[in-house]
């Protein structure tokens, strides 16, 4: 799973969180990504590919807390 917009960075995403910026999840493949839960996801999907994974807590589709 992925997120959007396209951290570069772990700390990025963090930073993204703490200030309240909506972050979504996505799947690129066929497999639908998960609308509420824990899920691992990693990035960045481009260019550089998969630099830093986290552990996220996911409710309505929608990143609000990272968990590792």
């Amino acid at each position: 799973m992925y997120v959007s917009p396209n951290f570069k960075t772990k700390k990025a995403l963090k930073e993204a969180i703490a200030e309240g910026k909506p972050v979504s999840i996505f799947s690129p493949g066929p497999f639908p990504a998960q609308h509420s839960g824990t899920i691992a996801v990693e990035g960045p999907w481009y260019p550089q590919l998969h630099s830093w994974y986290a552990r996220v807590k996911v409710e309505d589709g929608k990143v609000i807390k990272i968990l590792s």
